[in-house]
């Protein structure tokens, strides 16, 4: 594709009474007669980090046990709790086979399962203390945003489905909170705390400058961000072509939607979270979950940052999915003691969590970014710190990556790898072009069969 004689600058930002907007890519910040592809616009991938606590019911994904019959929903294709996926399989990848060595208790201890969870994306082993001493790794999207995050607004994102204060003893065993209040680590010292107010993430994202009385008076008069910048973006669309119209103006009309509902949650949420807003996160926790992978489509779709941690779910979890068909919650319904309709309830409710995945997949999908989509030009990794959670095991973690990297992933739907959890982190730095030796306890990257 090549493009009009007119450039407009990648980092274009409208700006308006304490509001930043970035813009989505838009062929007019292409140069003229070049390529899309070529562009430097075009070249970096985003990257999203997604940690769920329990893993995923084993008889239901990847487990190859001839003993287990198919009718109990042994993996055949892709499996009963990833069909939700399954439009996007041809940049799928699922692993089995590889094992959370880091988040087993360090030898000579036991217990502390539920106090490791930092573990999964640092491959390190967290050091065992309650006080300010704490220590683990530099997690996997830390390392990529080392090399991506240093030419967006928001050098990486944090975010996360599940108030920290809504868990119970996941601070024991003489282990920090910081362990699993954070899986996003800067460095071994330096956990990141993981926004959970749709509100508070929205305002990061778009509200750069705005001061407290300014973030006041918008909200009292029910006007929108895009209304501050309404009169520049009308203007700027006059000197587009058609194509770049179209696409500013869906993008202008999804911030609004996202702000619009994010507005009526909080007219029917009380409490007062961090900074100066109503909290956010509406009753519904569908709806809480999709305001949430709203916001993280929009943060790539304005290239407001390039990569993301959602700790999407809580070890010891109490939440409950009541769109799954479930009413147990999240951390009971895992330990399901082999009994075949609890742990098809478990089954359920992973599907679940993979059904709100395929809603942000297919928004990615279904958005323009350069010559292709955003999910064209980006990984998604979704990982645990469990296998079987019914047992607390940290063998065969399920591992997941989706997404084209810019046509450096190569999917494998269904692959089986030995070694630790690590190794499929170090294999997610190789695809994202950081030729890293390891990560965490890595032996090398996944030697996929």
């Amino acid at each position: 594709m090549f493009l009009t004689k007119n450039h407009l600058s990648r980092r274009t930002i409208l700006r308006g009474m304490g509001v930043t907007l970035a813009l989505p890519f838009l062929d007019s910040m292409a140069p003229a007669q070049t390529a899309v592809s070529k562009t430097a616009a075009n070249a970096a991938p985003r990257f999203l980090a997604v940690v769920s606590s329990h893993g995923w019911s084993p008889t239901y994904w990847a487990d190859n046990r001839p003993e287990v019959p198919a009718t109990e929903g042994r993996n055949i294709g892709i499996g009963f709790i990833h069909k939700p996926l399954e439009p996007f399989q041809d940049q799928l990848t699922i692993c089995s086979g590889l094992d959370a060595f880091a988040a087993m208790p360090p030898k000579g201890t036991t217990g502390g399962d539920h106090a490791r969870l930092a573990a999964s994306l640092t491959g390190a082993v967290p050091k065992k203390t309650g006080g300010p001493d704490i220590r683990c790794g530099v997690s996997v999207d830390q390392v990529i945003a080392q090399k991506y995050g240093q030419e967006t607004l928001l050098p990486s994102l944090q975010v996360g489905i599940e108030d920290p204060g809504s868990a119970t003893g996941v601070c024991g065993w003489g282990y920090s909170c910081a362990y699993t209040n954070s899986v996003s680590w800067a460095g071994p010292t330096r956990p990141l705390p993981h926004e959970v107010n749709p509100v508070v993430i929205f305002e990061r994202l778009f509200g750069d400058g705005a001061t407290v009385e300014e973030r006041a008076a918008r909200r009292r008069a029910g006007a929108s961000v895009v209304d501050a910048v309404l009169t520049k973006a009308t203007r700027l669309q006059q000197d587009l072509p058609a194509s770049d119209r179209t696409r500013l103006s869906d993008y202008l009309d999804n911030v609004r939607e996202v702000e619009r509902r994010m507005q009526l949650a909080a007219k029917r949420t009380t409490g007062a979270p961090s900074m100066d807003m109503p909290f956010g996160p509406p009753p519904s926790i569908d709806e809480h979950i999709k305001l949430i992978w709203d916001l993280q489509l929009l943060a790539f779709q304005a290239d407001i940052t390039r990569v993301s941690a959602l700790l999407f779910c809580r070890d010891e979890s109490s939440t409950s999915y009541p769109e799954s068909g479930v009413l147990t919650s999240n951390h009971p319904a895992s330990h399901h003691g082999e009994d075949p309709k609890r742990r098809e309830d478990w089954a359920k409710i992973n599907r679940y969590h993979q059904k709100t995945f395929a809603y942000f997949l297919k928004k990615m999908k279904e958005t323009p970014d350069g010559d292709g989509n955003l999910l064209d030009h980006s990984l998604i990794l979704w990982t645990s710190n469990m296998g079987n959670a019914n047992l607390h095991s940290h063998t065969n973690v399920g591992q997941l990556l989706v997404g084209g990297a810019s046509g450096a992933h190569k999917a494998k739907l269904n692959t089986k790898a030995e070694g630790p959890t690590s190794n499929f982190l170090l294999s997610t730095l190789h695809i994202m072009g950081i030729p890293s030796e390891s990560i965490g306890d890595s032996t090398g990257p996944v030697s996929f069969s």
